[in-house]
């Protein structure tokens, strides 16, 4: 079952922001919905999270991808589908959103771990849809290296990511390159995220934060330096 966009706790003097709608997006372990929540928080804003843990097939998936792919993608559809029209029938220029996912993300999955006629049938489903999903003001890409993913997925210790296999990070941090080397639906802020902690450190946040509120148009590449404390 989807929720409606959660409120953030708003801190004492919220960051103004020029952006109404902003995605953090990014493979699985990159820190998106960590980074989602500490935003929503900085700008007062409402947060709207995909709830993965709420999906029934996704733990079977990770063990037996082919066995549960299909069941596990539409369920996902289904459930972001319901959030972005939810969204759209608010008044989005009334408080600022950040959502942890992007709707067209989907796809990108789909196409990954579907064989063809599940694919083609996925497609179908989802032109019947006819999603009407909010366009972003800004995207925050977070991007790590395979062994960095599998480091925090390993820590957070959430017991069925255990079973996620590199070679479907490797597959998935490739489609996630490709497809937002073709994005142009709104600026795009790519973060190399492997050696900060936005979450942990303050400095990290603050330099990051800073990037964000900045960022008007096009794409924007931001390559911090590693933080000391």
């Amino acid at each position: 079952m989807s929720q409606r966009p959660q409120k953030a706790k708003d801190p004492v003097q919220p960051v103004s922001v020029p952006h109404r709608f902003v995605v953090v997006e990014g493979p699985i372990g990159v820190g998106k919905t960590s980074l989602a929540r500490r935003l929503a928080t900085s700008f007062g804003s409402d947060l709207v999270l995909e709830q993965g843990e709420e999906n029934p097939f996704l733990e079977r998936f990770y063990r037996n991808p082919r066995a549960a792919a299909f069941q596990t993608q539409l369920y996902f559809l289904f459930q972001r589908a319901r959030q972005m029209q939810e969204l759209r029938q608010q008044d989005m220029f009334q408080r600022v959103r950040v959502a942890d996912y992007l709707l067209e993300k989907d796809r990108l999955f789909a196409r990954l771990t579907l064989d063809d006629g599940e694919f083609d049938l996925y497609q179908q489903v989802y032109a019947r849809l006819a999603i009407d999903a909010p366009v972003p003001d800004l995207v925050v890409y977070l991007q790590a290296p395979v062994d960095v993913l599998l480091g925090r997925i390993g820590r957070r210790g959430i017991a069925y990511e255990q079973a996620i296999e590199r070679r479907y990070l490797e597959r998935l941090g490739e489609a996630y390159a490709r497809f937002f080397l073709e994005y142009d639906a709104c600026p795009v802020l790519t973060v190399n995220a492997a050696d900060i902690d936005p979450v942990g450190s303050e400095s990290d946040y603050t330099s990051l934060l800073e990037e964000i509120v900045r960022v008007r148009k096009g794409r924007h590449f931001f390559n911090p330096m590693k933080s000391l404390l």
